[in-house]
């Protein structure tokens, strides 16, 4: 997963050479600091520049190919000029997700610090991670009491914490635990990192969004432009599976994939797959049946051992790294996300979205244009469910205290 280099931050890094097999990235004059240690291959999630000279990786090639992007007017170079400056919280490191999800953040070369906090047992978890020979700084916090001092100057807040999924459960049934839980975490945020950018993973991600957004404008600091429900995962999934039954280089498939994050609420569009690819009437349904339902295929094969959490962390590592890459200066970031929209009548919704230093800078509206008449219905027919969970996740922000 890392290519053993030298490398110089700074300024300009000479492009490497594609023909060898294990390419090394030349170091180059820095006006910063050098860094001697292994540069993370799923930090290189540009699907143009920064991997340009790292051909070589199978795993790189998948995460470049995986950020498909529209044409794009600003021709504002971003490579290798790397800032590690950046601080990002992890709330809930401890769990299934959190520990393999922290262990990514912690192989980006744009993170300064990382903060771990959980209500037990982080402190092993930060103590492991801390031995890993990259630049950020590890802190864990454990429990209410010092939550606070985690979230102090924090610019990205990641919130995987709550409780996994079990064979017969569905999101909705984890809704009363984990809606408790993101409503006390993102009071948090609001107090203490307000002009954070805030990713919400736990699920149902359809109501605990709301719930944040509500949360946050209770406290008068709400900026729907930072506020981001992850529904990474789905597109991840969406191009595995349509790399594998079409047989394509999974580096050049993008399958946009609108709506929510849970059952039919998931859409991919894979009438809008790049390359351009045809699909019958069986593989469609057959695809965005599996797209949908793939928690619970991971659910079902662990037996009660667990939920997606390694996919998730993945996927929520390639989200977390778009957001530094945007905070960091890079023009071309675009992501998929459940966020605060027009696009529909909906007041969330998933869709295309370019990120930049001040959060959501624009909804990809021609994702919605053209859709076939399969995409249409699928489309109208989740609207029902998306909005129920929405309208949940407000009533249970806005519900009196007990």
């Amino acid at each position: 997963m890392a290519a053993a280099s030298s490398i110089s931050i700074g300024s300009t890094v000479p492009r490497a050479s594609s023909s060898s097999s294990s390419s090394s990235l030349p170091q180059s004059r820095a006006q910063a600091v050098n860094f001697n240690y292994s540069l993370p291959r799923f930090t290189a999630l540009r699907s143009s520049t920064l991997l340009s000279g790292l051909d070589s990786s199978s795993f790189a090639k998948s995460l470049r190919g995986s950020v498909t992007k529209p044409q794009s007017t600003d021709t504002k170079p971003y490579g290798l000029n790397i800032n590690a400056s950046y601080k990002v919280a992890v709330l809930g490191a401890a769990g299934g997700i959190g520990q393999p999800l922290s262990l990514l953040i912690k192989m980006s070369p744009l993170v300064s610090t990382l903060h771990l906090y959980d209500i037990a047992n982080v402190k092993g978890v930060a103590a492991d991670l801390s031995h890993c020979n990259t630049p950020s700084q590890v802190r864990d916090f454990t429990g209410p009491a010092e939550l606070a001092d985690c979230l102090k100057d924090v610019n990205v807040v990641v919130i995987p914490a709550g409780v996994p999924r079990k064979p017969g459960m569905t999101r909705d049934d984890l809704f009363n635990i984990n809606a408790g839980i993101v409503k006390t975490l993102v009071e948090a945020v609001a107090d203490n990192c307000p002009n954070a950018f805030i990713h919400i993973i736990s699920n149902p991600v359809n109501s605990t969004v709301p719930i944040a957004a509500e949360v946050l404008r209770k406290k008068g600091v709400y900026d729907p432009k930072k506020l981001f429900g992850v529904t990474t995962l789905d597109v991840v999934r969406a191009n595995t599976f349509v790399s594998q039954k079409k047989n394509l280089k999974l580096i050049d498939v993008d399958v946009p994939v609108i709506g929510g994050h849970a059952g039919i609420t998931i859409l991919p569009l894979l009438s809008k797959t790049k390359p351009s690819v045809s699909f019958t009437d069986e593989e469609i349904e057959k695809l965005t049946v599996r797209i949908q339902n793939a928690g619970t295929e991971v659910v079902d094969a662990k037996a009660g051992a667990g939920s997606a959490t390694l996919s998730m962390a993945y996927a929520a590592a390639r989200f977390v790294e778009s957001s530094l890459r945007a905070l960091d200066g890079d023009g071309d970031v675009y992501e998929c996300s459940f966020v605060d929209s027009t696009l529909t009548d909906l007041p969330f919704f998933a869709s295309r979205i370019k990120i930049g230093r001040n959060g959501v800078e624009a909804v990809i509206e021609s994702d919605l244009q053209g859709l076939t008449e399969y995409e249409h219905k699928a489309l109208e027919a989740l609207k029902p469910e998306l909005k129920a969970s929405i309208e949940k996740g407000v009533a249970f922000a806005n519900k009196p205290a007990n």
